[in-house]
C-alpha cells in the first residue's frame, strides 16, 4: 500500500497532459511500474519540461525483435533496455517457457551478462541478468545464473542452442503485452540470488567450451613452434581472458594484449564508436602495439565478443583491415583445407555443408561448385544460419562453417551461433600455417580469388528517421516509372537480370515467381542481379534507422584484372545510389566515414 501511494503521488506530481492520449497514458502506466529512481526520474523531468518529442521517442513503440533478439539502448521509457522493460520481458518469457515446456522447472534457464552499463539510468548488463533471475525464480523455475561476465557464445537460446525463430519471436512478444504489470517478487533480485534454485554454469561451460573448441586445432606441433606475432583488443569488453585461454587451448603462443583496451569498460573511453566492424578507427591503438611488438597481425573482438576483426601489416607499413567478406573467404578456406587433409575420400565430401546470410558474399558458393561440397543461403542473421545447421546435424550432415559479412563466424559447431573465441584461435592457426608457407593472409585471399574467381565486394548504408521516406522509396522501386508491380530492368548502363523481393515474396528467377526463402512484410527487401555478374540487396535495419546496402561483383575464375572489377563495381554502386537511393530528393545522411 506504501508503495501504491508512494506511486500515485509521484504520478499526481508531474503528469500534466501532453494532449497525446496514447502517450500519457504509456506515461501513466510507467510511473505506476517502475521503482527505479533513476528512470523514474529522467522521465518526470521530461514531462515537467513538456519534452513530448523526447517522450514519443521513449514510449512510441516497445523494442521488437530484429535479426538478433531485442536490443535497444539503455534509457527510460519501454523503447529502451532498463529495469522495467526487462522485468516485462522475462515475465513474458518465462510465461511462454512455461507454455512451451511442460518439464521447465527440472530445465531451468541459462542468464549471461556482459559489461556494458549506462549509469544515467541506472541500467546495466549484471543488473538486468540479476532482475530476470528474480523473475524465474519467482516462479520456481531454476536459473544457471554466470557469475562473472561471460561472451555471448557460452550463453544457449532455444533448447536447441540457436536463437529464436518464428513464430516464437511473435509468441513471445504477445506473451509480454500480456505481462507488463511486474510480478510481486520481479523486483526482489537479492533475494532472488541467495535462493536454491540458482546454479552457477560458468566453470563447467569454460571447461567444456575450450575442450569442445579443440577439435578444430589441426596443426598444433606447428602453434608450439610458431614464432608469429598477434596483436589482441577486446575493445574495452569481455574477451580477453577468453581469447588468450582458447590460444593456450591450441598452444598459440599468447596474443599481445592492448593493455588499455584488455578490461572491460562500460564507457569505452579510447574509441569512438567500440565496434570493431567500423574498420581503422577503432584498431589505432592496436597498430601501435603491433608495431612496438613487430607484429604482424591484430585481432579485435567486439564488447561481448561473438564478432571478430582482422587487420594485416602490408609490406608498405600500412594497415590491411579484412572485410567480413574477406575474412568469410579466408576462414571457409581454412575450414574445408583442414577438413580436406584428415578425409582424403572424395565421396564423403557430399555430406559437407557451408552457410552464409544473403547479403553476405558469394565465395563459399564458388568455392563450393569447385569442390563439390554443399552451400546453402539463409535471411539476414545468424538466428537463421543456427537454425538450419541444426536442422543439418540432426540430419547426420556435417556444417563446417557459416558467416555473415557482419564479420560474424560459426568455426565450431558446438555454438550454434557466432563465435569471436573459436573464430580467434582457428585464424591464429591460419596464420601461423600460412607463415611456414611464407604466406600471408593476403597472398592467401588472392590465391582463393585467383582459384575460385574474384568476389570484390562494398557494403554501406544511408540514415534516415522517417518512415515514409523508406516506405515510398521501396515501393517506387515495386512501381518502376508509375508501373504497378513493375521492378527496373536497367540501373544506369547496368542491365538487371533477376529481382528478388523478400518484403513481398516476389522472385522473377523461379518458375512460380515465388521467393524460395521465408518472406516477411515487416521489413524491406530487395535483390537485384545483374548481367554483369553483380548483386546488389536494399534492406532496412531491424534495429537501426539505416537503409543498407550490400553489393558484390563476381568474376568467373581466370578473370583476374582486379582494377577493372573495382571499377566496375564503383561504377554499379553510384548508379544505385543515383538512381534507387536519390539521397538528395530523399535527404538521406550517407555514413560518416
Amino acid at each position: 500500500k506504501e508503495r501504491e501511494r508512494s506511486s500515485r503521488g509521484k504520478m499526481e506530481d508531474v503528469l500534466t497532459p501532453t494532449g497525446d492520449t496514447i502517450l500519457d497514458q504509456a506515461v501513466r502506466q510507467w510511473l505506476q511500474y517502475d521503482r527505479n529512481p533513476k528512470t523514474i526520474s529522467m522521465v518526470q523531468d521530461l514531462v515537467k519540461k513538456g519534452a513530448v518529442e523526447a517522450l514519443r521517442e521513449c514510449f512510441s513503440s516497445r523494442m521488437e525483435f530484429g535479426t538478433a533478439g531485442l536490443r535497444a539502448a539503455m534509457g527510460p521509457g519501454i523503447s529502451c533496455m532498463n529495469d522495467l522493460t526487462v522485468i516485462q520481458t522475462t515475465q513474458g518469457f518465462c510465461c511462454y517457457l512455461e507454455q512451451s515446456f511442460k518439464d521447465l522447472k527440472e530445465r531451468g534457464v541459462v542468464i549471461g551478462y556482459d559489461a556494458r552499463a549506462h549509469p544515467p539510468s541506472g541500467g546495466s548488463s549484471k543488473r538486468f541478468a540479476s532482475l530476470a533471475a528474480a523473475v524465474f525464480i519467482s516462479r520456481g523455475v531454476p536459473v544457471h545464473l554466470f557469475s562473472d561476465i561471460t561472451p555471448t557464445p557460452f550463453v544457449v537460446y532455444w533448447e536447441s542452442g540457436a536463437q529464436i525463430v518464428p513464430p516464437h519471436d511473435v509468441g513471445i512478444s504477445k506473451a509480454i503485452k500480456e505481462n507488463l504489470e511486474p510480478w510481486p517478487e520481479a523486483w526482489n533480485s537479492e533475494e532472488a540470488l541467495k535462493s536454491p534454485l540458482l546454479k552457477d554454469p560458468y566453470q563447467d561451460t569454460f571447461t567444456q567450451y575450450f575442450k569442445a573448441i579443440q577439435k578444430h586445432c589441426h596443426h598444433r606441433d606447428i602453434n608450439k613452434s610458431s614464432e608469429v606475432k598477434i596483436v589482441h583488443t577486446s575493445v574495452h569488453g569481455v574477451g580477453h581472458a577468453f581469447v588468450q585461454s582458447a590460444f593456450k587451448a591450441f598452444d598459440l603462443p599468447p596474443p599481445y594484449a592492448v593493455d588499455q583496451q584488455k578490461d572491460p569498460d562500460p564507457e569505452f573511453p579510447t574509441v569512438k564508436y567500440p565496434n570493431p566492424e567500423e574498420g581503422k578507427g577503432v584498431l589505432t591503438l592496436s597498430f601501435a602495439l603491433a608495431v612496438t611488438e613487430g607484429a604482424s597481425v591484430v585481432l579485435a573482438n567486439d564488447p561481448d565478443a561473438d564478432r571478430l576483426a582482422i587487420a594485416e601489416r602490408q609490406d608498405s607499413g600500412q594497415w590491411r583491415v579484412f572485410s567480413g567478406n574477406e575474412l568469410g573467404a579466408l576462414l571457409g578456406w581454412w575450414m574445408f583445407h583442414c577438413w580436406k587433409e584428415q578425409n582424403p575420400d572424395a565421396a564423403v565430401v557430399k555430406n559437407i555443408y557451408m552457410l552464409s546470410s544473403t547479403v553476405s558474399s558469394k565465395i563459399l558458393r564458388a568455392i563450393a561448385l569447385k569442390e563439390g561440397f554443399h552451400f546453402e543461403e539463409t535471411l539476414t542473421g545468424f538466428k537463421w544460419m543456427g537454425n538450419r545447421a541444426k536442422d543439418l546435424l540432426d540430419q547426420g550432415k556435417t556444417v563446417l562453417f557459416a558467416f555473415e559479412e557482419a564479420i560474424g563466424y560459426m568455426c565450431c559447431n558446438s555454438v550454434l551461433d557466432k563465435d569471436g573465441v573459436s573464430a580467434a584461435a582457428i585464424a591464429g592457426e591460419m596464420v601461423a600455417y600460412l607463415a611456414t608457407k611464407t604466406k600471408s593472409l593476403s597472398q592467401q585471399l588472392t590465391a582463393i580469388f585467383e582459384e575460385y574467381g574474384y568476389h570484390i565486394s562494398k557494403n554501406s548504408y544511408f540514415i534516415c528517421h522517417d518512415q515514409d521516406v523508406i516506405c515510398s522509396l521501396f515501393e517506387r522501386l515495386r512501381n518502376f516509372g508509375g508501373k504497378t508491380e513493375s521492378y527496373p530492368t536497367k540501373c544506369g548502363r547496368f542491365s538487371i537480370s533477376a529481382v528478388r523481393d523478400l518484403t513481398t515474396g516476389y522472385d522473377s528467377s523461379q518458375p512460380d515467381k515465388k521467393a524460395v526463402l521465408p518472406t516477411s512484410n515487416s521489413s524491406q527487401m530487395i535483390t537485384f542481379s545483374f548481367s554483369n555478374g553483380g548483386v546488389a540487396t536494399m534492406r532496412t535495419s531491424g534495429t537501426e534507422p539505416k537503409i543498407k546496402y550490400y553489393t558484390e561483383l563476381c568474376a568467373a575464375p581466370g578473370n583476374s584484372d582486379v582494377t577493372h572489377l573495382k571499377k566496375e563495381l564503383d561504377d554499379l554502386v553510384d548508379a544505385i545510389i543515383d538512381d534507387f537511393f536519390e539521397p538528395i530528393k530523399n535527404k538521406l545522411q550517407p555514413k560518416q566515414e
